[in-house]
Parts: structure tokens; C-alpha cells; sequence
């Protein structure tokens, strides 16, 4: 069994990343794979649970995890931090499993030092207009968050070129088939065959 291959997933708030994968995870039932849940000190949204949206911690104890170098990449973001974790990621990773870690740009430039064998993918909105009425339907922030949101948006963007592939979410159904040949393309690599048909392989190659 080979490893299985971390994937880096960044938007800006609103472009869809975050409901890609989770469709991912529904439509792909006989691929191993899991999304990555993060550490955070921001308090929990309505419809949320600890343990499976987010660890959720106080801010004393997600400092503790900093200094006990508990996590593969973390940083602050709107006044809260957010933290992968490291054993977990590596643990499912030597299973096997394909790991999505939704992140920013920020923390995808950590990840990348650390673990050069990650693929990233950037899911980029179709335009300024529809990221901000994506933002407002969704109900959960404020005018003023969502202010701050659209302000960062752009210079999230600009970082687009950091990622190997780039998905335009502008019809949802098209933009989950080019995140599927991704996975698909990646799974199909030499390395990875390799592993996985090793008894066949030999049996071919034998005398």
C-alpha cells in the first residue's frame, strides 16, 4: 500500500473550497481520504460541532500545543488562530489516506517547507460580485465581517500562482468534476500504481 498524498486547498472565504470537499467526501465513498479538522480559538458557528467542523480550544491551550510544536502549520486569522495537526495528518498519510487540508495561502507556504510532496490547489470565484453574494447568502457573518472578508479576497488571490492547479468555481457541478481528475489524475501516477499493484506487477514481470 502506497502513502496517500496531502492536498492544500486555499480560496478566498465564499469561492466554495470548503463545500467542494465536502462533496468530495460524499460522491468518493470507496476512496480512502479525509478532510483535515483544524485546532481553533474562534467560537463555534450555529450547526457546529467540536470535534468534527473544528477542535475548538482556548486560546491558552491552542499557545500550550505552539510550544509543544503540536502543529504542522498555524496562524492567526481575524483575530483567532487556526492549527493543523501534526501527528494526524502524518499517521493518516502512512495509512494511506488522502488528507484535504483547507488552509490559506499563508499556511499553505508552511506546509510546502515541510512537506514538499503535497499537491495544492487553488479554488478561485468567478468574479468579485458573486464572491460577495456567496458571503451574504450564506448568513453567518456580520456586514462588517463580510466587509473585511471582500477586502482580503484580492490580495488572497494573488497568490494563486503559489498552487499547482487552479479550479474556477463558477458552476458547482463542473468545478467538483475537475476537482475529481485531479484526485483521479494524482492516484493514476506511476509511483502510486505502483504500490498498489505490486503483486500483479511481479507476476507480470516474472520468469
Amino acid at each position: 500500500m502506497g502513502k496517500g498524498t496531502l492536498y492544500i486547498v486555499s480560496a478566498p472565504s465564499g469561492a466554495g473550497k470548503s463545500s467542494l470537499i465536502s462533496a468530495m467526501l460524499e460522491t468518493n465513498p470507496t476512496y480512502a481520504m479525509k478532510v483535515s479538522i483544524s485546532h481553533t480559538t474562534r467560537d463555534m458557528r450555529p450547526g457546529e460541532q467540536d470535534g468534527v467542523h473544528y477542535h475548538f480550544v482556548a486560546k491558552k491551550a491552542f499557545e500550550a500545543l505552539i510550544k509543544q510544536g503540536a502543529f504542522l502549520e498555524y496562524a492567526e486569522v481575524f483575530g483567532n488562530y487556526y492549527g493543523t495537526s501534526r501527528l494526524w495528518i502524518e499517521d493518516n498519510l502512512e495509512k494511506g489516506i488522502d488528507v484535504f487540508l483547507d488552509i490559506d495561502w499563508q499556511g499553505a507556504r508552511q506546509i510546502r517547507t515541510q512537506m514538499p510532496n503535497a499537491k495544492s490547489i487553488f479554488i478561485l470565484p468567478p468574479s468579485d460580485e458573486e464572491l460577495e453574494r456567496r458571503l451574504n447568502a450564506r448568513g453567518q457573518d456580520s456586514e462588517d465581517v463580510i466587509a473585511k472578508r471582500m477586502a482580503k479576497a484580492k490580495s488572497e488571490i494573488s497568490h494563486y500562482t503559489e498552487y499547482d492547479y487552479v479550479i474556477v468555481n463558477d458552476d458547482f457541478d463542473n468545478a467538483l468534476i475537475d476537482f475529481k481528475a485531479i484526485l483521479r489524475a494524482e492516484r493514476l501516477k506511476q509511483d502510486k500504481q505502483a504500490a498498489k499493484y505490486k503483486a500483479m506487477l511481479d507476476a507480470l514481470l516474472a520468469d
